[in-house]
């Protein structure tokens, strides 16, 4: 479990990416996808054509880290 803090913003993608991209390919598609920086310390997911594959994108000020489920 990650603790986030206040104020952050969770954003989910509405269309399918490619789970095959990892943390460069996950952040080049933040500014077309949300209109947001990717280095702003919210949380960022996307999820597989099935839909039954999530991964998240979140920035903790030192690096960027990658989950996925």
């Amino acid at each position: 479990m990650i603790s986030l803090p206040p104020g952050t913003k969770v954003y989910l993608a509405s269309k399918p990416v490619s789970m095959r991209l990892g943390f460069d390919g996950l952040a080049a598609l933040v500014r077309p996808l949300f209109a947001v920086e990717p280095y702003g310390g919210h949380v960022f997911l996307f999820r597989s054509k099935s839909g039954n594959y999530l991964k998240a994108l979140f920035w903790d000020g030192s690096g960027l880290c990658l989950f996925a489920n």
